[in-house]
Parts: structure tokens; sequence; C-alpha cells
């Protein structure tokens, strides 16, 4: 049985410990990585479409995220055989934790204002739109209508240095609230050590 930890445990300055998390294409990925910062996000449950209109974002940005230094690593709450399904095409690490255990240990939570909150009902109201125009295309599929994981999770931000110290930390307060491209880069940017210049 699981232990549960404290809400929001990890803040900016804290740090993780090294591990290594097999991802839903059966490699290994670091966090923290030995060269680069992490944006590990949690996401939902495979298929959820909220969570691919944020992760489309992503995708379309991705060789911007990565000149600026960072690997992308997302978490969802479904098993790795369901992920597959979704997550074939998406340039970054995916990993499931079915049990939960990751969220669990960085107070990821759920909870009904994931839905609720006023905030969130455009951005459902155009993923479920969007998905539902690619599944009658048949580019996507409809997520399982059974969801062991439940559908109200959070979302959540890490932004892990190499040596595992935490630069920034965010967990959302409702479905869509999570940090945009925009910010992410930022958030890399103004952690990016300074050059130095050369010696006279």
């Amino acid at each position: 049985m699981l232990m549960r930890m404290p809400a929001r445990p990890i803040r900016s300055g804290s740090t993780v410990a090294d591990r290594h998390m097999v991802t839903v294409s059966g490699d290994l990925v670091a966090v923290p990585d030995s060269e680069r910062l992490v944006h590990l996000q949690f996401r939902r449950f495979a298929g959820c479409p909220v969570c691919h209109l944020h992760l489309r974002s992503v995708v379309r940005r991705h060789a911007e995220i990565e000149a600026a230094g960072v690997r992308e690593v997302v978490v969802f709450h479904s098993p790795a055989e369901e992920l597959r399904r979704y997550a074939a095409d998406l340039p970054f690490a995916v990993v499931a934790d079915p049990d939960k255990r990751l969220y669990v240990e960085f107070g990821v939570e759920s909870a009904p204002r994931a839905l609720l909150s006023p905030r969130a009902w455009g951005p459902v109201v155009r993923a479920v739109l969007r998905g539902g125009w690619e599944v009658l295309r048949g580019r996507e599929r409809l997520p399982a209508t059974s969801q062991p994981g439940g559908r109200l999770g959070l979302p959540a931000d890490f932004l892990i240095a190499p040596g595992g110290r935490v630069l920034a930390a965010k967990y959302g307060e409702h479905v869509y609230d999570q940090w945009p491209v925009d910010e992410l880069l930022h958030l890399a940017s103004s952690h990016r050590p300074a050059a130095h210049p050369p010696a006279q």
C-alpha cells in the first residue's frame, strides 16, 4: 500500500533523487539528466483530450525546447500498453505510472476542481471538439471508458537541473493549468549558466 505524502512536497530548491525510468518504448531515461535540464511534467490518462491539446504545443516547438537545453519527460497514470497507442509519434520520453508512485512522491493530486474550475471549461471544450474531429478523421482514438487512475488528475511541472536541484515547480489548479512553452523557455533561459568571457 502506498504511503500518502504531504501535498506539494517538491518546491524550488528541493533536490530529487537520481532515478532511471522505463519509457513506453522500452528505453531508459535518467532524471535528473547528467547534461541537460529536465522538464518533468505529469499529465492524466492515455488519450486525455486536454493533455493532448497541451502536448501538441510541446511537439510543435520541441526543437526550440531541445535547443534551450531541456529534455522533456512526460508521465501518465495509464499502463504502458495503453499509452503506446497514443504516444508512438511523440518525440520525447513518455513514462507510464499506473500505480501513481511518482504522483505520490511528487505530491501530484487529483481533485474535482480539475474539471469544475471555470478556467478549465474553455480548454476542455476546445480539446473535446478538436479531439472528436481527429477521431472522426481516423487520426486519434477515443480514450478508454474506464480509467482506473481516475479522470480528476491535476497537472504538474518541474524543471530539474543536472544535479537534481529543482529550479522551478508548478502544481496546476485545474486540468489545463500548466507551463506554456514560452514560460518553460523563459525559465530555462533564466537558469542557464552565464557564459564566461575569454581570458585576456
